[in-house]
Order: structure tokens, then sequence, then C-alpha cells
């Protein structure tokens, strides 16, 4: 059974607007997963300077990872999902996931599974 890893983070809210030039500036050892228009996970070290003096900036351990290969997704889990994955990457879809609410990053080399915490051992029995 694949394992499910701890995704740390910072939890972002903010005008778009902000997000938006704030994100445009990382490097890419950073990655922004915008969930909303004014919400984004952000992994990677980072100092927050956001021009927003109302923005929510909170570290977040609320999510597990699952990682694979592009190509191993595409096989193995991708044929299994309800909806239509996305084609074009880097991309960020969001839906159930054998019958799991799921975040999903897929990059042209690699694939996060991403879900609450609280759903991590679920999702990991379904994609046995």
């Amino acid at each position: 059974m694949r394992a499910p890893e701890t995704l740390l983070g910072t939890r972002l809210v903010a005008t778009p607007s902000a997000l938006d030039v704030y994100i445009a500036g990382f490097p890419s050892t950073v990655t922004a997963l915008r969930f909303a228009p004014d919400e984004a996970f952000i992994t990677g070290e980072i100092r927050v300077e956001i021009d927003d003096p109302s923005a929510i900036v909170e570290l977040d351990a609320g999510f597990c990872v699952f990682r694979f290969e592009a190509a191993e997704f595409d096989r193995n889990v991708a044929a299994r999902i309800e909806w239509t994955v996305p084609t074009s990457r880097p991309c960020l879809a969001q839906g159930k996931v054998l019958g799991v609410p799921v975040k999903i990053w897929l990059t042209d080399d690699r694939v996060l599974l991403i879900c609450a915490t609280a759903y991590a051992h679920e999702l990991a029995d379904r994609l046995r």
C-alpha cells in the first residue's frame, strides 16, 4: 500500500491581485497551489511579504500527499477517476478520486494526489 506523507505548507488567503503579484516572484523551488482565486497553499521555503493588510497567513499541516511519477499515475490512477483529468500541465484539479475529495497537482513528470489528513488512510486503502 502506498503511504501518504504529511504535506507541510503555508495557507495564504488574500485578494486575488495581491496573490497574483506575490506568486509571480516565486523561485522554481516553491510551488503555489491556487485552491481558489483568493487562496493558495504554498510549499517550499518562503518569506511572506504580500501587499494585503488583511491577508491571512498560517502554517498548515492538514494535508497529506501521495506522490506518483506522471506515467505511473496515468497507468494506475487516472483510469479510475470518474471525471476528465486535465491534459495541460502544470495544472491543479480538484474533485473526488475513488470517492475521496482530493486536489491533484499535475506536472509533466510528477503528480501529487493531495487530500485532507483525515481522509489519507481511506484514500490509501482505495489506491491499492
